[in-house]
């Protein structure tokens, strides 16, 4: 069986406490190796994710007769691993466990409920920022191609009154969250993730 973990925005104390139990037990612990990092107490065997998401299929399509856990970052439906593996598996074959989000933990640390929010992802993909900015909150996963900046200077390009929230390695110990108006934007960010918060609705 395949378990698809989610490990919360960063620190091991965010995790589920289902998460950790089922880890505990498997046979063989799955992922990137900042997230492999976090459990050097793990004692069965370790495969490092590397190259292209039909490599990681291929490679899991070999171990799913054992207890294998695949470790994603925050939470593994939210534009994660999750959606790519229960594509490819049967439902008897996989399971998921969910995690926070980064976004969650931007919206909890900042205390603005999570209520009509819209979320998407920059990730390899150019948003539509017409009908996105048609929204009274909008939440973007980000890369290092379409970040805090280029969703920043969209909005410029609109007058969109708004503001720009920041939130930079959530759960990590040098979490930084910033609330900005478009143009104070700078650009480059650490790992990120942006609210904007559209004045106008």
């Amino acid at each position: 069986m395949i378990y698809v973990v989610g490990t919360g925005p960063g620190r091991r104390d965010l995790m589920t406490v289902a998460g950790e139990n089922l880890i505990a037990k498997a046979d063989i612990l799955v992922g990137w190796p900042r997230l492999l990092s976090a459990f050097g107490d793990f004692k069965g065997q370790r495969i490092e994710l590397s190259g292209s998401i039909e490599n990681t299929l291929a490679t899991l399509e070999e171990f799913k007769s054992q207890l294998v856990v695949v470790l994603a970052s925050g939470d593994p439906m939210l534009f994660g691993i999750g959606k790519r593996i229960s594509e490819h598996f049967a439902p008897d074959q996989r399971r998921c466990l969910p995690g926070i989000s980064s976004i969650q933990m931007l919206f909890s640390e900042v205390g603005i409920d999570m209520n009509d929010l819209y979320i998407t992802s920059s990730h390899g993909k150019q948003p539509d920022f017409d009908f996105l900015f048609l929204h009274k909150k909008i939440a973007l996963v980000t890369d290092k191609i379409l970040g805090p900046y280029e969703i920043a200077q969209e909005a410029i390009k609109r007058n969109l009154k708004c503001s720009v929230i920041v939130g930079e390695n959530l759960g990590y110990e040098n979490q930084k969250i910033s609330v900005l108006k478009p143009e104070q934007v700078q650009r480059e960010y650490d790992m990120n993730v942006v609210v904007v918060m559209n004045e106008r609705q």
